[in-house]
């Protein structure tokens, strides 16, 4: 029984197809870092909250930007749903209260649970890691804590419509067939 690894050999064409998904990537990431850090200066918090943003739709267009239009379609609109969830939790709790561990932990436990009544199982991680991010945020600016959410959502619509946008212009779409080898 051999135990090594099998060596994948990949195709010129491949392997340009690769160094061009990255470049593009690349790219993409950047709109979103620039839109973002340039859109939030007229609503902005602090240069910190500028720069999270930016971070922040860098993470969704990374998430969102996949190998076919159909496939960051999908993501897309499953970081969305995961998100909305995460903001409307977040939300309505730091209208109320301020950051606390517990809190954090709540609100990602009902995320899970609603995640799994919504049969959207594989979104949990999504909605817990964004929930989390919120929170943590919200416990280093407490003193506008309740719109943090509302500029997550904010970033992560402007990131995932840039990774679709991207998808859109440069990938081809998924095949539907079975090709023969």
């Amino acid at each position: 029984m051999n135990t090594q690894p099998t060596e994948i050999n990949r195709h010129p064409t491949q392997t340009g197809y690769v160094f061009l998904h990255g470049v593009t990537l690349s790219i993409l990431c950047v709109i979103s870092y620039w839109l973002i850090t340039h859109m939030l200066v007229q609503v902005s918090l602090s240069r910190d909250d500028d720069l999270l943003g930016g971070m922040w739709a860098v993470a969704a267009t990374i998430f969102v930007y996949r190998y076919s239009y159909e496939e960051s379609m999908g993501a897309a609109l499953s970081r969305m749903g995961a998100t909305a969830l995460s903001f409307a939790l977040c939300f309505v709790y730091l209208l109320f209260f301020s950051f606390h561990l517990w809190g954090m932990a709540a609100l990602i436990g009902v995320g899970a649970v609603a995640m799994s009544l919504l049969d959207r199982p594989d979104d949990i991680i999504t909605a817990g890691i964004t929930t989390a991010v919120v929170m943590v945020v919200a416990a280093i600016s407490p003193d506008h804590a309740w719109k943090q959410p509302i500029l997550r959502v904010v970033d992560t619509i402007v990131g995932a419509a840039v990774g679709v946008g991207g998808a859109r212009i440069s990938l081809k779409p998924a095949h539907n067939g079975n090709t023969a080898a």
